[in-house]
């Protein structure tokens, strides 16, 4: 069985987020009496994830001392971006410190209940460069949307607009290493326009959908949300 690698993107600044929890990273934001990150760490060592590697940035000295103080026994790095490199360049820099060929990236705000096996066994069946987990929606205007051939291959993204239903990126990504460094991209990218949209033009980027719990703490209306659900077991 192949080691789990996973790279949890929190480095984000939390700007809209300030009003309820300022002067944190928004993974550390507190939800249900912990901070928001070790549901996340503590859901997807569940799922099977072995090993992670936290992409850091804004406040980072906050998430070295809590995974120091709370998380001795998980195996764990972490990677710090001197200057923000946008989500491409925060998941090439992680990846430096994944040691097989594929990993998980997830976003550190975002609690996202997938199944990383149904994941990656459609990885392996497309030899895929990325693949996505996608949520349905309904009535959304804060996403855009992606749209799926029937054999899962990803074939467009529409910008952020009102829909009444839909497929959303989930955050969830599993990359090939390989592939991604054969690209020979800047320090400073954006994985969305630079990655993503590029390479679904070329088949290289497949989709699995998961119809289970999603919830983005990125706004305070979500982040009380969250609170709410954790709080009364809903998730």
């Amino acid at each position: 069985m192949e080691n789990k690698e996973a790279v949890i993107l929190a480095g984000g600044l939390g700007t809209r987020l300030q009003s309820e929890v300022p002067d944190l990273p928004k993974c550390m934001a507190p939800v249900a009496g912990k901070p928001f990150i070790d549901h996340l760490i503590r859901y997807f060592l569940d799922a099977g994830i072995d090993s992670f590697v936290f992409a850091l940035g804004y406040k980072s000295e906050y998430i070295i001392e809590h995974l120091e103080t709370h998380w001795q026994d998980l195996n764990y790095k972490y990677t710090i971006e001197k200057e923000p490199l946008g989500t491409g360049g925060a998941i090439l820099l992680a990846s430096s410190a994944i040691q097989g060929d594929d990993f998980f990236v997830l976003n550190g705000d975002t609690m996202f209940s997938i199944d990383p096996d149904v994941l990656l066994q459609l990885h392996h069946q497309h030899q895929a460069f990325i693949t996505m987990a996608l949520k349905p929606m309904n009535h959304f205007d804060r996403y855009g949307t992606v749209e799926i051939t029937e054999d899962h291959r990803i074939s467009g993204f529409r910008e952020k607009t009102y829909c009444t239903s839909g497929l959303i990126n989930g955050g969830i990504y599993l990359i090939n290493k390989s592939k991604l460094w054969s690209q020979h991209l800047l320090e400073k990218f954006s994985f969305e326009k630079d990655v993503l949209e590029i390479q679904s033009r070329q088949n290289q980027v497949f989709g699995a959908i998961f119809d289970t719990y999603f919830i983005d703490i990125g706004i305070p209306e979500d982040f009380r949300k969250a609170n709410d659900d954790f709080r009364n077991g809903t998730f």
